[in-house]
């Protein structure tokens, strides 16, 4: 009998245990993408890169996006900035947030159950307005309140960076 694969297995459990939820968040903030929308790419030498002095603090205050342009009847439905941080669709034109530790203008002063219920209500901090495209709420819903408080530890420890992300605007009429 071969328990080499059980061994594995239990191996990787016990790894996973041992992990703190912050260490577990900050796995599952890079592997769901989060950094993706969430820190602002800037130009680098071989094209646009996260600006990592800006890590998870959402779309820039100072930068003033103009209208987005009109898309017509399609085949293109949406347009993103080059900071791939802010988004305009059918939807209206939405802002990544500042996911940083910021108490005023971060996650910071958001609590726990306030997160999860972001993710399970689709809702702006769980009973606000609702959350919009292109966060993937349907596949973060699938995370488990486990997956969820981990991603929260992870981020209640990022460097706060204030950073008031612009309100989302109504869809063109």
């Amino acid at each position: 009998m071969n328990l080499l694969p059980t061994f594995a297995v239990l191996a990787v459990a016990a790894s996973l245990q041992a992990q703190t939820p912050a260490a577990r968040g900050a796995y599952l903030v890079k592997t769901m993408g989060c950094n993706d929308c969430h820190t602002p790419l800037k130009m680098g030498p071989k094209g646009p890169e996260p600006d990592m002095d800006r890590f998870l603090s959402g779309h820039p205050a100072g930068l003033k996006m103009p209208p987005a342009p009109d898309l017509g009847q399609g085949p293109w439905a949406w347009v993103g900035s080059g900071t791939m941080t802010a988004f305009s669709g059918p939807w209206g034109t939405t802002f990544s947030a500042n996911l940083t530790s910021d108490k005023e203008t971060g996650m910071g002063a958001v609590s726990e159950k306030d997160f999860i219920q972001i993710f399970r209500t689709g809702r702006h901090l769980g009973k606000g307005r609702p959350v919009l495209p292109p966060m993937p709420i349907p596949a973060v819903n699938e995370a488990t309140d486990e997956d969820i408080k981990a991603i929260y530890a992870f981020l209640q420890t990022t460097r706060p960076i204030r950073n008031a992300v612009p309100d989302i605007l109504p869809p063109r009429s």
